[in-house]
């Protein structure tokens, strides 16, 4: 499959938005409108349908590298990733069927290998990780969460632009002590979600986005009692 058809347009009445927006001097619009549709192209491909290859290992570093242009208050860094090597699956799996029999004494062994399968899908397999406690305590839980949005936002449309389809996963075996455990997670830390990485087999139709007036609004004047 060529990597580069999988940018195709994820939502044509979008792109033609923009380039209704963008309309003018094609060389002053030209990046502006790119940018915008790197953005509109991304969508969610779930794991099972991220097939090898994956990014190489420079293309790797240039994905990570990209979440380091994340907003980070205090300049803490408060969030990490950890790469899961393809030898390191299969204790991962474990890891998973170990979390859901501590939620279910009453877990199948079929449902047991469907937590264990779910460690195997992708190429590419991080975690992200972020620490509630480095640094400046007046940064609050909640800036540094946002931080490490941005970072993963960052690394999805890297891995887009680079013709990869990418997903985020969470779960209750986030939070197993078994989990952070086995990925060595302080007192202060918390997983938040699985990104995954790979070449799209099958991708879905595209969602229907929000309209900016499901989810923007004005300011209005205050209301007289508050004057």
């Amino acid at each position: 499959m060529d990597k580069s058809s999988s940018i195709d347009a994820a939502d044509l009445l979008v792109t033609r938005t923009l380039l209704v927006a963008f309309e003018g001097d094609a060389t002053e619009c030209e990046c502006p409108r790119a940018t915008a549709e790197l953005i509109y192209a991304r969508q969610t491909v779930l794991p099972k349908r991220l097939l090898a290859p994956g990014p190489d290992a420079c293309q790797l570093q240039a994905l990570l590298g990209a979440a380091a242009a994340a907003p980070d208050h205090g300049q803490l860094l408060p969030w990490r990733f950890v790469i899961v090597p393809r030898a390191e699956r299969a204790s991962l799996g474990e890891v998973f069927a170990q979390a859901l029999r501590e939620r279910d004494v009453s877990a199948t062994p079929t449902q047991l290998d469907h937590a264990r399968e779910k460690a195997h899908r992708s190429p590419l397999l991080l975690l992200l990780v972020v620490d509630g406690d480095r640094g400046d305590p007046a940064v609050e839980l909640s800036e540094r969460i946002l931080s490490a949005g941005c970072a993963l936002q960052n690394m999805l449309l890297m891995a887009t632009a680079m013709g990869y389809g990418s997903a985020l996963t969470s779960g209750k075996a986030l939070g197993s002590q078994v989990l952070r455990h086995r990925f060595g997670l302080s007192a202060g830390e918390q997983a938040l979600c699985f990104m995954s990485v790979g070449t799209v087999a099958a991708r879905r139709p595209a969602r229907a986005r929000p309209t900016v007036d499901d989810y923007c609004s004005t300011l209005g004047p205050a209301p007289t009692s508050q004057l």
